[in-house]
Parts: structure tokens; sequence; C-alpha cells
């Protein structure tokens, strides 16, 4: 996908992080990390990876554990909708560089990793060239690492137990890795994007951060836009923008709206009404979604809600490391299901079983797999109620029942 920055708001202020960064360019002071770490806080900046967890919290946990830390910069990016983290690899390496090295300062690292994904070829290109540039001006550790094409090889877990050379499927915790991660150090594993946010706050400090967002989320992120639009893209956007404007800056739609999914495939389908939301936590709390990984995805009226749930189900159960009861047979069960009610094939009772089937998987897994997929499944139960009608009756609003 390729865009350019949406400059949206107050003129001079986006975009932030698409605008370049001269790797040479120290910050307007060196921050203690102590400092440092107070200042995130202030920020307010919170994880972009998903998760929205506070990033001064994970920092702090590091940074407390008295041990030689390391720092894991987190682009794999599986998530089919997003192509955010790919294209801030691709367009400004550099900063996440610069965000990985002060996040090391901060929790007393002296290795840092950037795992990228394997299907992120100019990302790759561009962040390998980075660290060699990094590396001849500074000389840091820093280590650029490819991970396996699955769905759940970024995630937190999964990923330190591949950098320990094992699998990439998450395992349980505790422990953390902010306790024992790679090579049972104390680690560090922030998001790429968040990165380049803590390159931003420790050049210019919290005050300038938040002065743009909301006052409880501030910042900017980048948000992947697709489906029914003229040109899918990823778009730099404050928080607490309208979605029907974040959905504009891909041009004019190509058909008439039915649904939106918001937040990529652990995220919930929501009814076009949810256009007029604003692109926040708690602006999307109100219909029971989330920001999530930030992509966007537009259901044209000619593509059935039903249908596209199936594949993506079916997508998530494939996609499965198949190491625990929920996500081996329980996703498997949710995504044959959806597919028989896709294909008008169910009985009256389906709405019932794929509703139980959620509520088996859900909190049961090593990892966050099953519980996104079932939040997924209940939000199109939900907002396409009317077609479920419809597929019953052996009829599709939009005549593609495949």
């Amino acid at each position: 996908m390729s865009a350019d920055a949406a400059l949206l708001s107050i003129p001079g202020l986006l975009p932030r992080l698409l605008r370049p960064l001269d790797p040479l360019h120290p910050a307007r002071r060196r921050r203690e990390p102590a400092e440092l770490i107070d200042e995130i806080a202030a920020s307010g900046l919170m994880g972009r990876g998903g998760a929205g967890f506070p990033t001064a919290i994970k920092l702090r946990a590091v940074a407390e554990s008295g041990r030689q830390a390391v720092v894991v910069a987190n682009g794999t990016e599986r998530e089919p909708a997003s192509a955010k983290d790919k294209y801030l690899l691709s367009h400004n390496p550099h900063l996440v560089i610069a965000g990985a090295l002060a996040a090391a300062r901060a929790v007393g690292a002296k290795d840092v990793i950037l795992a990228l994904g394997v299907q992120a070829r100019p990302a790759q290109a561009r962040t390998a060239a980075a660290v060699e540039a990094w590396r001849r001006s500074r000389g840091p550790r820093i280590k650029l690492v490819t991970t396996p094409d699955r769905f759940v090889a970024g995630e937190e877990s999964a990923l330190v137990h591949f950098l320990n050379g094992g699998q990439a499927t998450p395992t349980f915790v505790p422990p953390r890795p902010s306790d024992r991660g790679v090579d049972g150090r104390p680690t560090l594993v922030q998001n790429v994007e968040t990165l380049a946010n803590i390159a931003l706050i420790d050049h210019h400090g919290a005050d300038w951060f938040r002065e743009v967002g909301t006052s409880a989320e501030p910042g900017t992120v980048l948000v992947t836009v697709s489906g029914a639009i003229r040109a899918a893209g990823v778009h730099e956007v404050e928080i607490g923008t309208p979605l029907e404007r974040v959905v504009g800056l891909s041009g004019p739609r190509t058909s008439v709206p039915a649904a939106v999914l918001v937040g990529g495939y652990f995220g919930n389908w929501l009814g076009v009404e949810a256009l007029g939301l604003p692109l926040s936590e708690a602006g999307l709390r109100s219909a029971g979604a989330s920001l999530g990984a930030r992509a966007v995805v537009v259901l044209g009226s000619e593509r059935c809600g039903l249908v596209e749930t199936a594949r993506i189900l079916e997508y998530l159960a494939n996609e499965s490391a198949g190491q625990c009861g929920p996500c081996r047979f329980g996703l498997r069960a949710m995504a044959d299901t959806a597919t028989s009610l896709a294909r008008c094939e169910a009985g009256a009772s389906v709405v019932d079983r794929l509703r139980s089937l959620a509520a088996l998987v859900d909190g049961r897994g090593a990892c966050a797999h099953p519980d996104g997929a079932s939040r997924f499944l209940r939000s199109a139960l939900t907002v396409f109620a009317s077609e479920v009608d419809l597929h019953l009756r052996n009829r599709c609003s939009a005549g593609l029942v495949r």
C-alpha cells in the first residue's frame, strides 16, 4: 500500500511520524534514563501495537530490574488488514532506530533487535541500510532479524520465544518478557510505531507531543484504510479525528458502505453510523469497539458481511499456533460453522452454536488469539443480524453466496 501522510488539523504540526529524520541529528539535549521515562509518562504515550498499554509502565518494569536488558523493536505486523508498520519502516526507519536507542538508554540496554516480517521486503532493505548508517556513526549493537510468516509470530511472547531459538509460537506467562525474555534477560518489546514516538518525545518533549490528539489520548497514529474506497493507503492522523474523515483520505468510496471493520481481524464490525465516531479508544468504546491495530476496512454493499466474516475466521483458524485446544479445535469449529451460515447451509440454531463456541474459547489460550477471534465473531452476529435471517432463508443481500 502507498499513500502520502495525511495533513490534518493544525498546519505545521503534521506529519510527525512520517517526516524524514536526519540520522545524525541529535536530540536537543540528552535526557537521563529516569528523566526520559518520566517525560514519556507525562506525554501519555500508549503502545501503538494494538494493546494500548502505557509505554512508561513497560519501560519502568525493565529499567527497575537492575539487570542488563534487551530492547526488541517489533515490526513483524502480521495483521493482514494493516500496513502501517511496513510503511513507517519503508519511509522513516531512522526515526524507529532513534526511538529504539532512546528506549535502550532508558532501560539500560546494550543490545537492540529489530524484528521484521518476512514479507516486508522494501521495509527490510531500507531498515537494513539505516541500521548500517547508525552503526557507522554511533556504533550501537543493533541486530536485524526476519520473523516467520505467521499471524501469531508478532505476539510478544512468541517473538521472544523465536529470538531464543524456539518456534514463533506464544508461551504462557508469567514470566513476562520484562522479567525474563531474550537470553533470560529483562526485555522491552515495543511496536516500531511506539518507538518512533519515543524518539519524538525524547527530542521535543511531552508538552510538544500533547499538542495534537485529545487530552486523554494525545499524539498521532498511523491508520491503514482499505476496502470499498478508491485507493487503499496509510495515513497519519490525530487521535480523535472522525472515522468518516479518516476514510475520506483514501478518496471517494467506490460503493455504498454496508459496514466498517475497525481494529483489524481482531477488531469489530460496526454499522455505517459508526463513521461519525472519533478514531480514539474513548470514542469507539461507546460502540463496543477499540482501536486495535488501527486498520479500517470499509465493506461495500456489493459484498456479504457473513461471507467476509467466514473468510476471516477461516484465516484465523489456519493461523493458530495449534498448541492449545481452544484454538486448535474451537476456532476450526467456529470457522466451519460460520462458513455453513455464509453458504446458506446452516439450521436455525446456528447463531446459538456460534455464540456458544465463542464463549468456550474466550480466555483459554496461551495468547489472545482465540479472544480476538471470538470478539470479531460476536460483532459480526450483531451487525449482520438481518443478513443472518436472510441466509437462513437461502437468500443474500449481496447476491454473492458462495
